[in-house]
């Protein structure tokens, strides 16, 4: 991923450097585990880890690789240097090279969860700090872009928690579901490795020893540990979305934090644009353009083949380091974010009351007068504010019909906010608890 959308720490994850580095303690562990069942001599285990500070030289693998045109090939060479080409003869016994490389992969992603997990439960806590400070700010709720009836910013934000936890509660299970590794040979069977190098090798490594492979770890792992990343990301398009659209000129309920300083647009001096929710937007699709050819990679030919090898290379970091940042850019729009109460008021009343019409149908079938009737009588005075900005109240009130079923005391107890607010705590405990 380039740097502009990347952060440090998960950028390391996927680094050669560290590659390599999983790669030796992989063959490691696996020569300290051949020598437990004196597969190999102890020395020749002991002797390996002569390299356990050594910095593997990238170019140097890179250029053996050049001949050798295999990778693992290359990093073994470049480990006998280190080692010694007598110490290092049995490094790689019994191992195939799928045994290194998906094991390296699957501790890749389980690092990198173990950061998103971390970026998830920081944008939680910004989110619920927002829903609590907003809790009882009003503002209109929309369908299909058009005003509905009222709801709470609290509201809004709560929303977005629970979706965030759910997806943190899927993170966890994607975790889980990719922190196994496979030391299992040429086609899975053990046979020229024992089953206690891959369990020995596993346990060191934090994962679970994968019940059965073939020569790879199954993709149906991966395909659901990136689908899970495209969720997320979708997630957080729908609070971008949000905040984009509170942001636009005529609605301007909140809005992202706009820094001394900062220039909007390089024509126009005037401008506060959305520019981080927007790459918010962009970056979402990033991450779940990578869950197609994640499950695309589940069918392979037989017990292997490399079809799913380029696409991984890609995926694997692309989508890791561009969600951890899309993460922690979300949780700074929420921390910093904007919010304008009197414009949602203001919102909300430029067509006074109309807001209020389905409790008004409601209370006239509660009257007696059937719902086709009732519906009629509303729609009839809610026009008249679309078309001529009136005052919905006062429309029913003029209304003969209306006042008849309803009373005029009837009319205007129908317009008390309190009423589509009361059971705002109630929602609150089910999303935050007591």
């Amino acid at each position: 991923m380039i740097p502009r959308y990347s952060r440090p720490e998960m950028v390391a994850i996927w680094s050669p450097e560290t590659k390599f580095r999983i790669w030796y303690e992989i063959e490691a562990h696996a020569c300290d585990a051949q020598a437990d069942l004196g597969v190999i001599p102890r020395e020749n285990a002991e002797a390996v880890w002569k390299a356990k500070d050594v910095e593997f030289d990238v170019a140097r693998i890179d250029e053996i690789e050049a001949v050798t045109k295999h990778d693992v090939i290359a990093f073994l060479t470049h480990l006998a240097e280190h080692v010694g080409s007598e110490e290092a003869r049995f490094v790689h016994q019994g191992m195939t090279s799928s045994d290194v490389l998906d094991t390296c992969l699957n501790v890749q992603l389980v690092r990198s969860a173990d950061i998103l997990i971390k970026d998830m439960d920081a944008l939680l806590a910004a989110l619920k700090k927002r829903a609590i400070e907003h809790k009882d700010t009003v503002r209109v709720g929309r369908s299909h872009g058009i005003h509905a009836e009222p709801t709470t910013m609290g509201l809004t934000f709560a929303r977005f928690y629970a979706e965030m936890d759910r997806n943190l509660a899927r993170l966890k299970l994607a975790r889980e579901e990719i922190a196994t590794g496979a030391i299992s040979g040429a086609v899975g069977t053990f046979a020229n490795i024992d089953p206690a190098v891959e369990q020995h090798v596993c346990e060191k490594l934090g994962l679970i020893a994968e019940p059965i492979s073939t020569q790879v770890i199954p993709r149906d792992r991966h395909a659901m540990f990136f689908a899970t990343l495209g969720v997320i990301a979708s997630s957080i398009e729908n609070v971008a979305i949000e905040i984009r659209h509170m942001q636009r000129t005529e609605v301007l309920e909140g809005a992202e934090f706009f820094s001394m300083g900062q220039k909007g647009s390089s024509a126009m001096p005037h401008k506060k644009n959305p520019v981080l929710t927007e790459n918010l937007t962009g970056l979402a699709r990033l991450v779940r353009a990578a869950v197609i050819p994640a499950m695309e990679n589940v069918a392979l030919w037989h017990e292997r083949d490399i079809s799913h090898s380029s696409v991984e290379r890609a995926i694997g970091p692309d989508a890791c380091v561009t969600l951890d940042f899309a993460l922690a850019r979300l949780t700074g729009v929420i921390d910093k974010m904007l919010v304008f109460p009197e414009n949602m008021l203001d919102n909300m009343n430029k067509f006074p009351g109309l807001v209020m019409s389905q409790r008004v149908l409601l209370a006239l079938t509660q009257a007696g007068v059937s719902r086709e009737d009732a519906y009629v009588m509303v729609q009839r005075n809610a026009l008249k504010v679309w078309e001529f900005r009136t005052d919905f109240r006062e429309e029913l009130l003029g209304d003969e019909d209306v006042v008849k079923a309803l009373g005029v005391d009837g009319i205007n107890e129908k317009f008390d906010m309190g009423y589509h607010t009361k059971h705002v705590d109630t929602i609150f405990k089910r999303v935050f608890g007591e």
